[in-house]
């Protein structure tokens, strides 16, 4: 990707304002975890992954300048506030536990080591991060005929992650091993995040991307032509039940209508052996005007209300596959997810 959807520079977390994609490129620059967290929260950044790496940059921010003293108190204040921004996708809580073993891994440190220490793994993070996904690209790729045409619902793409991607790190492995790849991108209500981001990240990459409306997905799938659908995940269940942005269940239903693989990329950071199944994942509920409003004017009768979950739960018997940075796991899930989550 050309733009950066989040890097560490000079002492400050900076990252591309994807509220304001695909109209504007605009770089947010924070030199303090409280302007993190409210970038989490409001989707300046958004994206599992993605909001997984600036949780753990969040927090190296917030420890710059305390002592080694008061380290544990103000861990405990800042990664609070972290926590609090989206409850959905695992990797933010994930990276926040991560950042805490190396906290009391190191308390032996002066304030300023600590610090340095905290930034390291922040960082590393993000490489790993970047690795990963094209580690799972590779290995998707793999599933992909020649020619392919993929139908992909919300953006699991270069903003969602460090820079490369899941859904759409596999359609890029894929274009770059050879094969010829056209995708259709749903639109991604309320917050229009295929559209908007997908279609300009793909596009940006010389990728052949098609936007279609939600409800149009029945349709591209019963004419025929459609290779496979290919999803990222905020948080998978250890049963294989797959927490995504909402409308990607009722897309897994009519892919199985229609005999079309679905597949999820998951990076094993997605993947939350500690919920047994998807009732267990927490729904985040977003703010009515993001569905009775479009672009800041109301479109809905004043005084109506309106339901706004962020996600939906998708069940296992849905899901074709896995794809993860270590392999692919295939049903029974309870069992391939373990398994490669315990390889080495």
């Amino acid at each position: 990707m050309p733009v950066k959807t989040i890097e560490w520079r000079a002492g400050t977390v900076r990252m591309i304002d994807q509220r304001l994609l695909p109209g504007r490129e605009v770089i947010r620059t924070y030199r303090d975890y409280r302007g993190v967290a409210e970038a989490i929260r409001t989707m300046v950044i958004r994206g599992a992954p993605a909001i997984g790496v600036a949780a753990a940059m969040g927090i190296a921010l917030g420890m710059k300048g305390v002592s080694a003293r008061s380290a544990i108190k103000r861990f405990e204040s800042v990664s609070q506030t972290l926590r609090a921004t989206r409850p959905t996708a695992v990797n933010l809580a994930w990276a926040i536990e991560r950042m805490r073993a190396v906290l009391n891994a190191n308390l032996s440190l002066d304030g300023d080591r600590l610090f340095r220490r905290m930034r390291a793994e922040a960082i590393a993070i993000y490489d790993e991060d970047l690795a990963v996904n094209r580690a799972l690209g590779r290995h998707g790729a793999a599933l992909l005929e020649d020619p392919a045409v993929v139908l992909t619902h919300c953006n699991a793409g270069a903003l969602a992650t460090a820079g490369y991607g899941t859904a759409l790190g596999v359609i890029r492995a894929a274009r770059d091993s050879g094969k010829k790849i056209q995708v259709f991108a749903d639109e991604t209500r309320p917050f229009l995040q295929g559209s908007r981001l997908t279609a300009w990240e793909l596009h940006k990459d010389g990728i052949p991307v098609t936007v279609i409306a939600d409800n149009m997905a029945a349709t591209v799938l019963s004419r025929g032509g459609v290779s496979c659908v290919i999803v990222g995940t905020d948080r998978t269940a250890a049963n294989g039940d797959v927490a995504n942005k909402i409308g990607t269940y009722p897309l897994a239903v009519m892919a199985r209508r229609h005999g079309v693989p679905f597949y999820v990329a998951a990076p094993l950071s997605s993947i939350d052996l500690s919920c047994r199944s998807g009732a267990d994942i927490p729904i985040e509920e977003r703010a009515q005007s993001e569905v009775t409003e479009f672009a800041g004017k109301r479109v809905a009768p004043s005084g109506v209300s309106a339901f706004n979950p962020a996600f939906d739960v998708t069940p296992a018997e849905l899901v074709t596959a896995i794809i993860t940075e270590r392999g692919i796991a295939r049903a029974p899930y309870r069992k391939s997810l373990a398994a490669l989550k315990k390889a080495r």
